[in-house]
């Protein structure tokens, strides 16, 4: 057993279980969504035990006097050095966001990338109302609201931008629904004012909810992310929800300090309710077939001629851990780094403060993978000792071979006497390998889910890390080097086993090809450093054998 042959076993493995993902998200999962989907009725919007229960469809939803009304294909346009985003105003929804620093590809860099939208394609939108307990005193998703203007704009001189809608009952609650935006961010308040103009006390919850569709798009199976709804509570921690577990009522508790978020690869969406405030966390299948995953507050009274007001914050942007660790306890963890977080996370670090003062993800890459080779050095020379002395008893081996012929058993007993002899630990290759194997794959997740590797350029033709190398330079390159280090490894003695480790670097070539470059340039420096330290190492041994 030689360090190839384990690799490609720790790699297959790691292949087979990303593939499994994929088959089970892409065939299993949404047969499995269609016929819970198809039994889901009644209201979208939960209410609570404490709050009589109206079903949504019997809510009188009061609309705007009709020289004001204005219709829900008219929505607002709201832009910020963040956002593009359309708000519509029944129920002011949040229907499209674009993120204006973020092009769709490199190729396309004026096309900025559409995260929500009411496309049936990639359907994905955020809704927020109120529900009261009394008919017609309170907006939902469903009410129309009236702004002061169509479209808003922050200036170059401001660093906040508050966009409000306004509803009025007919007995005179006046709702003010408000949006305030901040320079520099992906986060935003939402509020709902309450200005209790009737002559009775009111009495009502706020509810938000991310309601979207399954993404046609499942990706590359080599670079598979889980997409779906997360939630975050003191008690459970980080848990994901697919969309049949949302379509079967999961989540379904009350929280404090928690938030909820749809995640996809790089972004998210996610409702964070203030600090120390107890909500309830629900998931449904919707009656159109999409899912929603929401949160509503406990009831709230406001008396007569008094103000109340809901609130919380919104994110809608990159999974950038430096925003999300400040937003809320847990937020952070929408960047999955799976079970090997513990690793992971310590490796971002480190990879953040080399390109803090590098500039450049790839040469990043390139120094982090150096940092690594000297930190495992004692435990590669250990391996790579091993194999030069199994190397060196390779004319032993054929001879053992040619003398006993097909008899294994006499052949592997004589092999045995001669490490024994010779003081030699035929795994002593295999087992650092092993060492190093996880923070290869913690590494994967790095480099697979940090957004700032998208698009991120490094020399030359490479200039998206995050995506395989279009014209597959970095593939052939490792595959060479795998070669190479290939022929400094003993030989095998089975012809069958040789044969079949020969081909080895052409099938890591081609499944490599489809990996984000950036793994692609840690595997080729990694193998270049491992081909000098394994050869400088053989050639001592051989010299200090012939002397």
């Amino acid at each position: 057993m030689d360090n190839i042959r384990l690799i490609l076993i720790m790699t297959l493995a790691f292949i087979s279980l990303l593939l499994w993902e994929a088959w089970q998200e892409d065939y299993v999962v949404p047969q499995q969504r269609a016929a819970q989907t198809q039994s889901q009725t009644g209201s979208e919007v939960p209410v609570a035990a404490d709050t009589p229960t109206v079903p949504l469809q019997d809510l009188a939803v009061s609309p705007l006097p009709a020289d004001k009304a204005v219709p829900s294909a008219s929505p607002v346009r709201v832009r910020t050095d963040s956002f593009d985003l359309l708000i519509d105003r029944r129920g002011g929804t949040i229907i499209e966001v674009r993120l204006v620093r973020y092009p769709v590809s490199v190729q396309q860099p004026d096309t900025k990338i559409r995260l929500m939208s009411q496309d049936p394609a990639d359907f994905f939108i955020a809704q927020s109302g109120l529900l009261s307990a009394e008919k017609g005193r309170a907006p939902t998703h469903e009410a129309l609201f009236d702004t002061a203007a169509n479209e808003y704009q922050l200036s170059e001189k401001d660093d906040s931008l508050v966009v409000d809608f306004r509803w009025t009952s007919a007995d005179g609650v006046r709702v003010i629904k408000r949006y305030t935006f901040r320079r520099g961010l992906h986060s935003f308040d939402l509020q709902h004012i309450v200005e209790n103009g009737s002559s009775t006390a009111w009495t009502g919850r706020e509810y938000r909810q991310i309601k979207r569709g399954e993404p046609t798009d499942s990706g590359n199976m080599f670079m598979y992310t889980f997409t779906g709804g997360t939630a975050y509570s003191p008690e459970e921690k980080y848990r994901k929800f697919s969309f049949d577990e949302l379509a079967d009522g999961q989540p379904n508790e009350d929280v404090t300090d928690g938030w909820i978020a749809m995640i996809q690869h790089y972004f998210l969406a996610a409702f964070i309710p203030p600090r120390g405030e107890s909500t309830h966390f629900y998931g449904k299948g919707a009656t159109d077939g999409r899912y929603l995953l929401g949160s509503y507050t406990p009831g709230k009274v406001i008396e007569s001629g008094e103000e109340g007001v809901f609130q919380g914050t919104v994110m809608i942007g990159p999974k950038l851990t430096t925003e999300l660790r400040p937003l809320a306890e847990g937020l952070d963890l929408t960047v999955d780094y799976g079970w090997l977080v513990v690793l992971a996370k310590p490796i971002h670090w480190i990879l953040e403060q080399i390109n803090a003062f590098i500039g450049n993800w790839g040469w990043t890459i390139i120094i982090f993978t150096v940092l690594i080779k000297l930190a495992f050095y004692k435990l590669s020379e250990t391996s790579y000792r091993s194999m030069a002395n199994m190397r060196k008893l390779g004319p032993r081996i054929q001879a053992l071979k040619d003398r006993y012929g097909d008899d294994k058993q006499r052949m592997q007993q004589a092999m045995m006497d001669i490490y024994k002899k010779e003081k030699i630990n035929p795994l002593g290759g295999c087992l650092p390998m092993l060492v190093q194997i996880p923070f290869f794959i913690a590494l994967y997740w790095v480099l697979l889910e940090n957004v700032e590797m998208r698009q991120a350029p490094w020399i030359l033709w490479i200039q998206d890390l995050s995506v395989k190398d279009p014209y597959f330079v970095l593939p052939v390159i490792m595959a060479a080097s795998m070669f190479v280090q290939q022929k400094l490894n003993p030989a095998p003695p089975d012809p069958m086993q040789a044969k079949i480790l020969m081909y080895l670097p052409l099938v890591f070539g081609i499944m490599f090809a489809f990996f984000p470059a950036g793994l692609v340039l840690y595997w080729v420096v990694n193998n270049v450093l491992s081909i000098a330290q394994q050869w400088v190492i053989t050639r001592r041994i051989e010299q200090g054998a012939k002397a």
